[in-house]
């Protein structure tokens, strides 16, 4: 039985654990935080996408969770699945990946394959993770061998899972990438073999900066479109009924989750590092996208001045503060910079969500409202930020004073769409 190490229990790394367990791999998942292993060995799941219960199956099916770092020494494949955050400035914070590689570095024992699967910089296996992971004595595609495969999780994604979401593969040789290709047919549906790690790497990239860039093209429009007085939702349902060459975008409150408010910026460093130049589509990009806070609060300020309110000193109610629909990951989410300008301009914030009880804006914490109808009824605007399937938004902006529509899923007249 093939034995795996998956570094990191996060979004990333406990439903790989999951995928390779029910492969028939024995799983053993390395978590530094000794209060999530501990959860995790007594099925508590952290994670939206893995249930307690599915956690359950697992441990009966051999996975452990584990904070000692020498089970890596046994493993036949080892798994980075850290996050990578940006740092000051919005470079790659690689402190996570640096110090999962110098660990498995410490324990690497006989024939092992290491896949990194964190997203990063085009480079960072060949550049970061080799030489660490040779520092000791391991050689290349002897008794080491590398390889990138990046994540492409989506949580949340009631059709397309761990197995059958393509996985790309790049090996820092010909060899390695076998060896990855091979470990990842395992439980994948479909492999997709890239030419090399940097290959790999910039794939992941380019998917998310194509996403990045085109919600700051429809973000950008909602603008104008408003001052032109055209509904761009209508544009947008018209132009998707074309069957080729038109892939829907929509305008929002700004981007959120663990994607695409990082990688693109990924994808400029590099850019900048290596050839001293910028990458003028993503900066442009991340202008438009970070401006949609402000931009939604001075609409909201415009409704309540057609009745004669001021935003400041009016009770305003967010609904749904998590970056996507019907999960409870906060990562990022736009309502943040969002209340936090609502607070800037003096407003009183309340929130409600039902995946949310608690909710930590700047150095303020709030509780969920008790009752959503009795907070809707004593608003003078309800911004929808997040279209949760338990909300009947139609119904929610009848009932409210005033209903600004971020996510443009209203169709009630007292609903005014971004």
């Amino acid at each position: 039985m093939q034995k795996l190490v998956v570094v990191g229990q996060g979004y990333v790394g406990l439903p790989l654990s999951q995928g390779a367990t029910h492969a028939g791999l024995q799983v053993t998942g390395l978590e530094l935080n000794p209060a999530v292993v501990e959860n995790l060995n007594a099925g508590i799941s952290h994670v939206d996408d893995i249930s307690d219960n599915e956690l359950s199956d697992m441990i009966a099916k051999g996975y452990a969770a584990s904070s000692d770092p020498a089970v890596i020494a046994d493993a036949d494949v080892v798994v980075i699945c850290v996050p990578t955050p940006l740092g000051d400035a919005g470079s790659p914070d690689l402190g996570a990946v640096i110090g999962a590689t110098k660990t498995i570095r410490d324990n690497l024992s006989g024939e092992t394959l290491v896949v990194l699967e964190s997203t990063t910089y085009p480079g960072t296996t060949e550049d970061v993770c080799l030489p660490l992971l040779t520092e000791n004595g391991a050689k290349l595609d002897h008794d080491l061998f590398l390889a990138f495969s990046p994540e492409r999780i989506d949580p949340g994604n009631p059709v397309y899972g761990l197995k059958n979401t393509p996985k790309i593969v790049g090996g820092m040789t010909g060899t390695s990438g076998d060896r990855a290709v091979e470990f990842y047919d395992k439980f994948i549906d479909t492999v997709v073999r890239a030419k090399g790690a940097k290959e790999a790497e910039t794939a992941k990239l380019l998917e998310n900066t194509y996403r990045h860039i085109n919600i700051a093209l429809v973000n950008e429009m909602s603008k104008f479109c408003n001052e032109m007085n055209i509904d761009l939702w209508d544009v947008i349902d018209a132009a998707k009924t074309k069957p080729f060459g038109f892939q829907a975008f929509y305008p929002g409150p700004g981007v959120g989750g663990h994607c695409i408010p990082i990688d693109p910026n990924y994808l400029s460093y590099s850019v900048r590092k290596s050839l001293g130049y910028p990458f003028r589509f993503v900066e442009l990009a991340e202008e438009i996208n970070n401006s949609m806070p402000r931009y939604v609060v001075d609409r909201v300020q415009e409704v309540l001045n057609k009745s004669a309110k001021a935003l400041n000193g009016s009770k305003v109610l967010l609904l749904g503060v998590t970056y996507k629909p019907n999960i409870a990951d906060q990562r990022h989410s736009p309502a943040v910079p969002v209340g936090e300008v609502f607070i800037e301009r003096g407003a009183d914030i309340s929130f409600h969500d039902p995946k949310i009880q608690e909710w930590h804006l700047g150095e303020k914490t709030l509780q969920r409202v008790e009752s959503l109808d009795e907070a809707i009824a004593s608003a003078d605007v309800v911004v929808l930020m997040q279209d949760h399937t338990g909300y009947n938004v139609d119904e929610l902006a009848q009932a409210s004073q005033a209903f600004f529509d971020t996510r443009g899923v209203s169709s009630n007249t007292n609903a005014v769409r971004l």
